[in-house]
């Protein structure tokens, strides 16, 4: 084996640690941000008279012309190794059945290593869901190029092309990649080459209303928020630290963020017409109609499906009903008979 080959296999290997060390400390250690997501602080005004039925409430939509029975999106977990493809098959097998959007971890790996590829395949278990590619932006400041984003897309036979932003992660990791001059041109680039959709994404921490706008200028089709208050990636990799020191800087940052709510508000300010999704924190369905009727067009939820698919297929059916029925009844008891209306109920203080 030449140096060369030795090098890239010691780093597949590490790569392939990082995402078993990141599942094993999602499911074992609280990750859990203490920053306010400030979906507690809105209300729908209820709605005693309705005048519709509960079963004639439509959730359904249409999205990168793809239809959705409910609005939700399985965000963006794992991938590249055998526990990251046996999550992804069984999430993917949820969201055929419930007619959810879904989102696979980032394929960085398996771009560098094909053997992993296996691990993100799963459209034979959802032939029908609209499903999102994933790679980190920063990566095309490290030599990834349109090339790789089309074959990440083509791998998983993906409708649209997430691009992740984790500045904050990549600098509290002592591997990470923090080169992000000049990344804003080099993702215009691949939104106005791509032959599918490019959304972008925090990974946690979200996304401003001036940074949505360069976003926007720059041609992306959709904004995933991902804001503060769910899963904290600073805790994350404080758990993963291997000297007090680095855990000690990483704990300085686990409540850093931009509220979910906030994020959408700025967002939607700087271009109301983006599809946004909001992701951050939402822990039931209650939360996802409130982020909807903020102007968000998808809710998106990582920790619940994770923690419900590592304890059994039935308790993923579960958490899935569960939201469904949360939403559905929340609509019904603020009078949104369907999508269209709910993103036109407005939301109080008090």
């Amino acid at each position: 084996m030449t140096t060369d080959n030795l090098s890239a296999r010691q780093h597949d290997d590490h790569t392939s640690k990082r995402k078993a060390d990141h599942i094993r400390i999602n499911l074992e250690e609280d990750v859990q941000s203490h920053a306010f997501t400030l979906f507690d602080d809105l209300h729908f005004e209820h709605q005693a008279l309705p005048e519709f039925n509960l079963d004639q409430i439509e959730t359904s939509q249409t999205l990168f012309s793809k239809p959705l029975k409910h609005p939700f999106l399985i965000s963006s977990m794992t991938g590249g190794t055998d526990k990251a493809w046996e999550i992804n098959q069984k999430l993917a097998v949820a969201a055929q059945n419930y007619g959810l959007a879904m989102g696979l971890g980032s394929q960085r790996a398996a771009i560098e290593n094909p053997a992993l590829e296996y691990s993100f395949k799963i459209r034979n278990a959802a032939p029908d869901i609209l499903l999102f590619a994933n790679l980190g932006a920063i990566q095309l400041n490290y030599g990834f190029t349109i090339e790789h984003c089309q074959k990440a897309v083509d791998m998983i036979e993906a409708d649209a092309l997430i691009l992740h932003l984790n500045p904050l992660q990549e600098a509290l990791q002592p591997e990470g990649n923090t080169r992000f001059e000049g990344l804003l041109l080099k993702i215009e680039h691949i939104c106005r080459t791509l032959a599918v959709p490019v959304i972008v994404k925090e990974v946690g921490w979200g996304i401003s209303g001036k940074t949505a706008a360069k976003l926007i200028d720059a041609g992306v089709s959709a904004i995933d928020v991902s804001g503060a208050g769910g899963t904290s990636w600073a805790k994350v990799e404080m758990y993963r630290a291997k000297t007090k020191t680095d855990a000690d800087v990483a704990s300085a940052f686990s409540d850093w963020g931009i509220p979910t709510v906030e994020s959408i508000r700025q967002i939607k300010q700087v271009g109301n017409a983006i599809p946004v999704f909001a992701s951050g924190g939402i822990r039931h369905g209650v939360e996802a109609a409130k982020a909807i009727a903020l102007g968000a067009c998808l809710a998106g939820m990582a920790g619940p499906f994770l923690k419900a698919v590592n304890e059994s297929e039935q308790a993923l059916d579960a958490i899935c009903q569960k939201i469904i029925k949360e939403l559905r009844i929340a609509m019904f008891a603020a009078g949104a008979a369907n999508i269209h209306e709910l993103h036109n109920t407005p939301l109080y203080h008090w």
